[in-house]
């Protein structure tokens, strides 16, 4: 039972979060979030762990839980690394590919229609940055898979809070057409392709998000 509570904290906040009502910076008062779902504060305490592991929010000892913050600069150096590795990833898939490895991207490619369709916010956030990851794996290489996986978690929460559902459906357009190139083995477009994905996604990041709300109810309503 008090699983179940806990994960409808974790999902609530989440959502109250993906959905740009709690912004950055923004406090999350055990005793009111405790207030508002009529639970202890002990199962609050433990929502915001789960949701500190997931990098949603940043505890600080004697100040409490605050919606994460990440730094646009940090955000900026990791997609300047990412293109550097990527853009040499790409041209190795390229030169390797198989039917086999087309498929699984397709596959993957068409979840990602399907999170975006449904407006699912972390579902798309997540495979969207796991399309990466996907082309590292399906070449064999763990350590190029665990190299972009790090990053990519490093602006997952940046992608989560800061792109809009109109940037994501060009995220996911931009995938397939780099997915064509490689099963057509053109490693130019492909290289190209996901250079100037991973420009757009960085492009169109909004960073200019109004002042955060303090009404942790009316954020969670």
């Amino acid at each position: 039972m008090e699983s179940s509570t806990t994960s409808a904290i974790v999902e609530a906040l989440t959502k109250a979060i993906v959905e740009h009502r709690l912004h950055p910076g923004t406090k999350l008062a055990e005793q009111k979030l405790a207030d508002h779902f009529g639970v202890s504060r002990t199962l609050v305490r433990q929502a915001l762990f789960q949701l500190s592991q997931n990098q949603l929010i940043r505890l600080e000892p004697a100040r409490g839980a605050f919606v994460a913050a990440p730094s646009v600069n940090e955000a900026r150096q990791v997609f300047a690394v990412r293109r550097m590795l990527e853009a040499e990833m790409t041209r190795t898939f390229v030169r390797s590919v198989t039917p086999a490895r087309i498929k699984a991207l397709k596959e993957h490619v068409a979840q990602e229609k399907m999170a975006v369709d449904r407006q699912d916010a972390p579902g798309r956030a997540e495979l969207l940055g796991d399309f990466h990851v996907r082309m590292a794996e399906l070449m064999g290489n763990e350590v190029l898979a665990q190299m972009l996986g790090d990053l990519i978690s490093r602006c997952s929460l940046i992608t989560l809070m800061y792109q809009s559902a109109s940037a994501a459906e060009h995220s996911h357009d931009e995938h397939a057409d780099i997915v064509r190139a490689l099963a057509a083995r053109n490693e130019e477009r492909a290289v190209r392709l996901m250079d100037e994905h991973l420009q757009h996604v960085e492009e169109n990041l909004s960073f200019d998000r109004p002042l955060p709300t303090n009404d942790i109810s009316m954020a969670l309503s």
